[in-house]
C-alpha cells in the first residue's frame, strides 16, 4: 500500500501569531482607537512595502550590530539584491520624507501602524512580527515639538481610559549624556559601553550596573538624576500645569539605537507584576541626511502591540468580542432558501449586517452555529413570518425576544 503522506502541522511559525475573529477584533479596536486619538491631534497616515534594501540598516546613523547582524530577516531576492523584512519604521520614514522633502508644508505630522519583523526569542511581549504605531513630527526643531509627541503618547494610553496611575513617562536628553561624557573625558570606546550600560540598567541588578559604572570612572551618583536639567524640568512644570502629572526625569533613560540626538523617552507599565517599558522615542534630528545633504528634523515614538494588549489586558480595557455580524438568519426549510437570501438582501440594503443559514441542519444547530460564533441577535426565518412580515428578534446574549415588523427592522437594527 502506498504510504499516507505526513500531514502538515496546523501551528503558525514560532513567534507569530495567527488572528482569529476574536483576536483580530482586538487589535482592530486598538488601531481604530489609536486612529481616532492620533488623527484628532493632526496626524495624517502613510504605508510602506515591508520590504527594504539591506543597506537601509547598515547605513551609518541607523547602524545598530544587534539589530543588523542577528535580528532582521534579510535574504537575496531573484533579482541579486539583498533585502530586509523591515524591523521598524523610523529609517523607511526618513528615507520617505527625503523623497519628497519638497512636497511637503512644516511641521509634518505622520503616523503609521505596520507590521515589523525582528529575529529574536520570543517571549512575554516580545514576537518575532508585531504590529507598531509610529507617530513622528518632521520640519521643527521646537522644544513643544518634543512636548507634543510626550502629549501623544500620553494621549494614547488614556483614550483607551488608563489612568495616571497606570503608567509613568521617563524623559531625558541624549545631548546632557553627550556633555557629561564631554566632561569626564570618556573614550568613543568608553562613551559607547556607558551608553549600552544605561539602556540595560532595568534589567541588571542595582549592584552589578553601579559595579559596571564604576569600571567606566563613574559613580552611581553622577547619574543619579537628583539634578533635574532646566531644560526637561520646564517641560515637567508645563505639563503639570496642563494637568499631566505622570512624567518625570530618569538620566538612565537613552534609547538603544544612535540615531537619536536629543530628547529621549521610555513609558513604563506601573504594575509591579508588569514592571517594564511599554514604549518610547525621541529626537533624531540627523536620520534624513543619510539620503541627502539637508537633514530634517524628527520627533517621533513606536508602540508595539504586543505590549499595549498586555497593557490593556490587565486592567480590563479591551472590549468583549462580538461578531461584527448584527444578525443570523436561521432557515426553516431548505426551500425557503431563495426567500430568506431575498430578504437578507432587504436588510442588507437598509445597513443590517446579516448572514444566512442555508437551511441544511436543524434549527437548534442553527441557532448554536450562531451562539459559538458570538452573533448577537437570531431571527428565525419560516413561512409563517414571512407571509405575515412580522418577527421574533432574540437576543442570544439575554435570551430576550422582541417582535418587528418587516420594514422596521432596518431601523431596530440601526439603535442597538
Amino acid at each position: 500500500m502506498p504510504e499516507t503522506p505526513k500531514k502538515l502541522s496546523t501551528e503558525s511559525y514560532k513567534g507569530v501569531r495567527d488572528f482569529y475573529p476574536e483576536e483580530q477584533s482586538v487589535q482592530n479596536f486598538m488601531f481604530k482607537t489609536i486612529r481616532e486619538m492620533v488623527e484628532k491631534v493632526g496626524y495624517v497616515e502613510y504605508n510602506a512595502s515591508i520590504l527594504e534594501p539591506a543597506e537601509l540598516y547598515r547605513s551609518k546613523g541607523a547602524e545598530n550590530e544587534e539589530l543588523v547582524h542577528e535580528q532582521t530577516y534579510t535574504f537575496v531576492d531573484r533579482g541579486g539584491r539583498e533585502v530586509t523584512l523591515r524591523p521598524e519604521m523610523t529609517p523607511t520614514i526618513a528615507r520617505m520624507v527625503a523623497g519628497r522633502r519638497r512636497d511637503f508644508g512644516y511641521p509634518l505630522r505622520l503616523y503609521s501602524i505596520p507590521n515589523v519583523f525582528r529575529y529574536e526569542r520570543p517571549q512575554k511581549g516580545r514576537l518575532r512580527e508585531h504590529w507598531q504605531l509610529n507617530v513622528d513630527i518632521f520640519g521643527s526643531n521646537s522644544p513643544y515639538a518634543d512636548a507634543e509627541i510626550l502629549g501623544v503618547a500620553y494621549g494614547v494610553l488614556t483614550s483607551f481610559g488608563a489612568k495616571e496611575s497606570d503608567f509613568i513617562i521617563k524623559v531625558n536628553n541624549r545631548m546632557h549624556l553627550n556633555a557629561f561624557a564631554k566632561r569626564k573625558e570618556l573614550s568613543a570606546e568608553s562613551f559607547a559601553s556607558l551608553r549600552r550600560l544605561l539602556d540595560a540598567k532595568n534589567k541588571m541588578e542595582v549592584s552589578a550596573f553601579n559595579e559596571s559604572l564604576l569600571a567606566l570612572g563613574i559613580t552611581p551618583e553622577e547619574i543619579s538624576g537628583n539634578h533635574v536639567p532646566e531644560d526637561i524640568a520646564k517641560m515637567i512644570d508645563e505639563f503639570k500645569a496642563a494637568g499631566i502629572n505622570n512624567i518625570q526625569y530618569d538620566p538612565s533613560v537613552i534609547r538603544g539605537f544612535d540615531y537619536y540626538t536629543g530628547m529621549v523617552f521610555e513609558v513604563y507599565d506601573t504594575d509591579p507584576n508588569n514592571n517594564r517599558s511599554l514604549f518610547g522615542g525621541g529626537r533624531y534630528d540627523n536620520l534624513t541626511s543619510l539620503f541627502d545633504n539637508e537633514p530634517i528634523p524628527g520627533v517621533g515614538f513606536g508602540m508595539g502591540d504586543v505590549t499595549l494588549r498586555e497593557f490593556l489586558a490587565s486592567r480590563n480595557l479591551i472590549e468583549p468580542y462580538v461578531s461584527t455580524t448584527q444578525v443570523y438568519l436561521a432557515t426553516t426549510s431548505s426551500d425557503l432558501a431563495l426567500q430568506v437570501q431575498t430578504f437578507a438582501g432587504e436588510l442588507r440594503r437598509g445597513g443590517v449586517r446579516v448572514a444566512v443559514d442555508f437551511g441544511e441542519k436543524k434549527l437548534a444547530d442553527q441557532i448554536r452555529m450562531a451562539s459559538k460564533n458570538a452573533i448577537p441577535y437570531l431571527i428565525v426565518v419560516g413561512e409563517d413570518e414571512l407571509s405575515s412580515g412580522t418577527f421574533k428578534v432574540k437576543n442570544l446574549t439575554s435570551g430576550e425576544e422582541k417582535e418587528v415588523l418587516r420594514n422596521g427592522l432596518p431601523a431596530y437594527f440601526g439603535g442597538v
